[in-house]
């Protein structure tokens, strides 16, 4: 029997000590390549490019091995069934940790008959603390906050970075402030006020939320945790490429992904790179897809005009809000993955979104987020469209719980007719 390493005890001691040493040496911008030290607080490089901690991954060989990551399962010591499993590629510090990482890859037989592929698996994000895969890069940049003497952290969100910025906090000991647009989910809400976060809420979209965070972070004393602006929420996030590996074996041939910020596609792109120089996989990589919502679909326009960067996308409106995103920060580096690995972008609509949602729940019973069901959506496009063959082994990503989404889902499910009595 495995061991339950998620109670009390455990999670305290994975808090407490790390018996496995890292190996990060500095954090380098993206753009330009400057180094930085990795021992203060800090968001971009001077150059405004985004910065990734990097690691000496020759002497990360001695100890960090696929045979090694299988005895880690059962000891809460060396982080256990969790994404602090992956210690050596990791920053140093006291995690912070409620369990987070480690989520099921479950295969789904009828929707894998219905597209017509070798293997479908979803990836099932809802699993993780607060219900949503934010709590990988919140848990890492929190971690990091703290150990770096932050006391105040804030971000912009469309809901689900914010309360898994606030419970993170709450479990650190940290003031956190969350800035929303006004029409965010309201469990969102709610539960960023219940971890007692401070909750700003505005008329306008994320952007107009991240605009607020820049210009009040310093008068107000926050550390900006905000989307790419600091180095370790990627971290966090590249974590599902390293368990992708562990629990298939070998990577997919595709892997489809809802976009919003983009930092979970470009976290595992990073972790790719880190699983070639260990020498656990070959140069070649999976298929990268970004899915969009039609309505704020700024990635998948670049990519049809073959573009380096995208453009700001005007009166963004989806009912999936974390895709409503009008402008990813590091866009260029989202692209880049999709060109590289011989990718695509593809925007579905809200109406197919919902239709999505009620499939994958009537057919493998999964409450998907809508972000998550867009990802359905956008694989019957790319099958009808023969972009997906038959021999591909296939993972989509599903982002989120469904129950933190009751509004849209009421929208999914309120032309299905109650039975008669």
């Amino acid at each position: 029997m495995p061991v339950d390493w998620k109670g009390s005890g455990a999670i305290k001691l994975c808090y407490t000590r790390r018996l496995m040493a890292t190996t990060m040496t500095h954090l380098e911008c993206a753009r330009c390549r400057k180094q930085h030290p990795h021992d203060r607080l800090q968001n971009l490089c001077s150059c405004g490019g985004p910065l990734f901690a990097q690691n000496d991954l020759a002497a990360a060989r001695q100890s960090f091995t696929l045979a090694n990551l299988r005895a880690r399962s059962a000891s809460p010591a060396t982080g256990g069934a969790s994404l602090w499993r992956y210690s050596e590629v990791m920053p140093e510090c006291r995690p912070v940790t409620m369990g987070e990482g480690w989520t099921p890859l479950i295969e789904q037989p009828r929707l894998r008959e219905r597209l017509g592929v070798k293997q479908l698996w979803v990836k099932d994000e809802s699993f993780n603390p607060t219900g949503t895969f934010k709590a990988r890069g919140l848990s890492v940049a929190v971690s990091m906050a703290k150990q770096l003497g932050a006391k105040s952290v804030a971000l912009p969100s469309a809901g689900n970075a914010g309360g898994a910025l606030a419970a993170y906090a709450a479990r650190a000991g940290l003031r956190a402030a969350v800035v929303m647009p006004a029409d965010t989910p309201e469990a969102n809400i709610v539960e960023c006020r219940g971890f007692g976060a401070k909750v700003i809420l505005l008329n306008g979209l994320i952007s107009d939320c991240g605009k607020y965070v820049a210009e009040h972070k310093e008068r107000e004393g926050w550390f900006d945790v905000s989307t790419l602006k600091e180095p370790y929420r990627v971290e966090g996030k590249k974590t599902m490429a390293y368990e992708l590996l562990e629990q298939i074996g070998k990577l997919p041939d595709v892997i489809v992904y809802p976009t919003g910020g983009g930092v979970g596609l470009i976290g595992m792109w990073k972790a790719f790179e880190e699983m070639e120089e260990l020498g656990w996989i070959t140069p070649e990589r999976p298929r990268m897809v970004s899915v969009q919502a039609a309505g704020c679909a700024p990635i998948v326009k670049a990519f049809e005009q073959h573009a380096e960067s995208s453009e700001f996308w005007e009166n963004a409106a989806t009912v999936a809000s974390g895709l409503r995103v009008p402008k990813a920060f590091a866009d260029w580096l989202i692209l880049q993955a999709l060109y590289a690995s011989s990718g695509t972008a593809v925007a579905v609509t809200d109406e197919e979104i919902l239709r999505a949602c009620r499939e994958v729940a009537e057919a493998e019973g999964l409450f998907a987020a809508p972000e998550g069901a867009a990802c359905w959506a956008a694989l019957q496009k790319l099958r009808e469209s023969g972009w997906l063959d038959a021999s591909d082994r296939v993972v989509w990503f599903n982002t989120g719980s469904g129950y933190k989404y009751l509004e849209t889902w009421a929208r999914a499910t309120g032309n299905i007719s109650k039975p008669s009595r």
